[in-house]
This record gives C-alpha cells, structure tokens and sequence, in this order.
C-alpha cells in the first residue's frame, strides 16, 4: 500500500477515486465513538478524519489512539447521510490525512461537490 504524498491535492484525488472503486472509505472508531481532531483552521470545530483504504487509516491506531479501529463506511452512507449529516453538526473532514495527521480540512458538502465530479 503506497503511503499518503506530501501533496494535499493528491490526496484527495486518490481519496475520491479509490472511495468509488472500493464503494467505501475508512475511519476510526472507539469505544466512544469516531476519533475526532480539533480543527487547525477554526477554534471550536472538530475534524473526522477519513481514509481512502484500511492500511491507511490503521497506521494511525497507535499511541492513544490504540483504542481505536479501521471501520468501513459505505460510499452510499457517506454521500447520502454522513455528509450532509456533517455539515449540520458543523464538522469538517481531515481527507488522506499522512502519519502526522496533517492534511487539508474539508467542509463537507465541498467533498460531496468532489465525489459527484468525479461519478459525472
């Protein structure tokens, strides 16, 4: 599995093109729910971050976030419920983000305008 690149652009573009090829992307679940980061952009605003692959979102279920597992979510569920649902709730989305979690921030009706580029 090729690790993320330093280029955030990349990122996405594999992030939504392996999303539609595999029919799902990945986060990290807890005992207390999905892992959630603060945003390095917006005080008072959290961050789910997202991975395009399992192997991708596993290498960080480390440290204190060992609690935590590689969960599938159905493309479907994430463009018909979880973004949308995301917006409301004012979170943003950390896509592909590397092994320092660093990455761009997503609004997530933005990422959803990504995804229906890309299936035309």
């Amino acid at each position: 599995m090729e690790p993320v690149t330093d280029s955030f652009e990349q990122n996405l573009d594999r992030f939504v093109v392996e999303g539609i090829d595999t029919g799902c992307v990945w986060g990290l679940e807890g005992p207390d729910g999905w892992a959630l980061c603060d945003s390095e952009r917006y005080d008072n605003t959290d961050v789910m971050p997202l991975w395009s692959a399992r192997e991708l979102a596993a290498t960080h279920c480390v440290a204190e976030w060992a609690i935590y597992k590689p969960v599938a979510i159905a493309l479907d569920e994430l463009l018909e419920d979880w973004l949308p649902g995301m917006h409301d709730d004012v979170l943003l989305v950390g896509v592909n983000w590397d092994s320092e979690l660093e990455g761009e921030e997503w609004e997530p009706l933005d990422l959803l305008a990504e995804f229906e580029a890309e299936l035309g």
